[in-house]
C-alpha cells in the first residue's frame, strides 16, 4: 500500500521536470453547466472535459470575423460516456493509441496478449475495450489559459504490463493550443504511445455548398512516405513512396482532401473497399539536420477556402495519421454551436478529418524499424514525453 501511494507522487515530481506548468490546483475554476472546463487567450477558447482528457469546443474567428465552433463533440459532457459507437471524440488514446497486430507484443522475451477490441478480435485500437479515452481523467490544474488531466493506469489493464501514470496538458496561447503529454511506467517496461484524437471540421458544418471536409486542403511537406498496410489496416511491415501527383501525395504541393477521390487508385487505400484516407504518413524532417519542431515545420497544414481558417501543426513527433472519416454515415450529431439551417445536423460521410501526432503505428511489433526507445518505457527511463502546438491563422 505504501508504494502504490507514493509512485504517483514520484510521477508528479518527474512530470515537473517535463512540464511548462505546476501540476498543483491554482485559481481553479469548476466545469460549466455542462460539465466542460474552459481556457482562453487571444483569437482562441476551448473546452475540455475529463472524460478522455478530450477537447470538446474549439473556437476561432472565421475571415468574416464569425465564431467557429471547428472540432466535433458533444453539447454535454455526460453523453460522451453512454455514446453507444464512441468515435474517440477529442480524447487520448492509450495506454498506446491505433492498433497493435494481433493484439500482441513481446517485450524482452515474454509475450503480452492486450485486449482484441477491433476486427473480430483481430487487433487491438487505441488501447482497447477501456482505453483511455473511455475514462474519466482527473483534473489537477485548471486556470485561465491551462488546465491539466491526471489518469493512474494499472498494472494488467487491458492486458498491459505495469502502472503507467501519465499527466495531459492543454494550454492556449494567443492563435494557439499548445499540447503535452508525459507518461511514466512506474513499474514495469510497457508500451507507452499516445495522441490527440480530434476531428475537424473548418468550416463548423455551416458551408452552404457541402457538409463535408472535401474543400479543406492539406499539405503534408515532409511526407513522403507512408506505412503500408493490410485490407484491415494493419501495419505489414513496409514502408510505401507518396510518390508525386498519387492519391496520397500531400507533400509536393497543398491538395484538397477530396481531390482524389473519383480515382480508381484511391479504392481499398483506407482498408477493403474503402475510398478515402486512414493512413499514416512518416515525418521525415533529419534530412535537414538538427531541427526545432516548435519553429521548422510544420508537420502538416490544414485550410478551408469557406471560413478561411487555416490550421498550422508543429510537433515533435515522427508520424501523422489522417482519417478523412470514409466511415461516417449521419449517425452521430454535431453540436448546438455548429450547422447550416435546412441540413441534417448530423455527420455525414467526409464530413471530419482526424489528424493524430503520434509515432510509428504498431512499430512495437517491427523491431527493424528501430522505435523502441520511442514506445517502450520502464521505471528509471526518461518518461514518454508527446508534444504539439496547433497554430490558427485566417487567410
Amino acid at each position: 500500500m505504501w508504494a502504490s501511494a507514493v509512485l504517483p507522487l514520484v510521477a508528479a515530481s518527474a512530470f515537473a521536470q517535463y512540464s511548462t506548468g505546476s501540476p498543483s490546483p491554482n485559481g481553479t475554476t469548476g466545469p460549466d453547466a455542462d460539465g466542460k472546463y474552459e481556457i482562453s487567450a487571444e483569437g482562441i477558447r476551448a473546452t475540455f472535459i475529463p472524460y478522455g482528457a478530450s477537447i470538446s469546443n474549439l473556437f476561432i474567428n472565421d475571415t468574416n470575423g464569425i465564431e467557429r465552433d471547428i472540432v466535433l463533440g458533444f453539447d454535454n459532457a455526460s453523453h460522451y460516456s453512454v455514446d453507444p459507437f464512441h468515435p474517440h471524440l477529442g480524447g487520448v488514446p492509450g495506454r498506446y493509441a491505433n492498433r497493435i497486430k494481433n493484439s500482441t507484443f513481446t517485450i524482452d522475451g515474454v509475450d503480452y496478449h492486450v485486449d482484441a477490441n477491433e476486427n473480430g478480435g483481430a487487433d487491438t485500437l487505441h488501447g482497447g475495450s477501456d482505453g483511455w479515452d473511455f475514462r474519466n481523467f482527473t483534473v489537477v490544474a485548471h486556470t485561465a489559459d491551462s488546465i491539466t488531466f491526471s489518469i493512474v493506469d494499472p498494472d494488467g489493464k487491458e492486458g498491459f504490463p505495469g502502472e503507467v501514470v501519465s499527466y495531459i496538458t492543454y494550454t492556449v496561447t494567443a492563435f494557439t493550443w499548445n499540447i503535452k503529454m508525459v507518461a511514466l511506467a512506474t513499474t514495469k517496461k510497457t508500451p507507452i504511445m499516445l495522441s490527440s484524437h480530434t476531428y475537424w471540421n473548418l468550416d463548423a458544418f455551416a458551408n452552404p455548398e457541402t457538409a463535408t471536409t472535401d474543400n479543406h486542403t492539406l499539405h503534408l511537406p515532409y511526407s513522403g512516405q507512408r506505412i503500408g498496410v493490410d485490407n484491415i489496416l494493419i501495419p505489414d511491415g513496409t514502408i510505401l513512396p507518396n510518390e508525386k501527383y498519387s492519391v496520397n501525395d500531400f507533400w509536393s504541393s497543398p491538395k484538397q482532401l477530396g481531390a482524389n477521390y473519383s480515382s480508381p487508385d484511391i479504392k481499398n487505400n483506407c482498408g477493403f473497399g474503402c475510398v478515402g484516407y486512414d493512413n499514416a504518413w512518416l515525418v521525415n524532417r533529419a534530412q535537414n539536420g538538427p531541427y526545432d519542431w516548435r519553429n521548422e515545420g510544420p508537420v502538416a497544414t490544414l485550410a478551408s477556402n469557406f471560413t478561411g481558417i487555416q490550421i498550422d501543426i508543429f510537433t515533435d513527433q515522427d508520424a501523422f495519421q489522417v482519417y478523412s472519416c470514409p466511415g461516417q454515415n449521419g449517425s452521430l450529431p454535431i453540436k448546438s454551436t455548429q450547422g447550416y439551417e435546412g441540413r441534417p445536423r448530423v455527420v455525414e460521410k467526409y464530413g471530419c478529418v482526424v489528424m493524430e501526432v503520434e509515432d510509428w503505428i504498431d512499430g512495437i511489433n517491427h523491431p527493424e524499424w528501430q522505435r523502441e526507445k520511442k514506445q517502450i518505457f520502464g521505471p528509471g527511463d526518461d518518461p514518454y514525453v508527446l508534444e504539439a502546438k496547433y497554430v490558427f491563422s485566417v487567410n
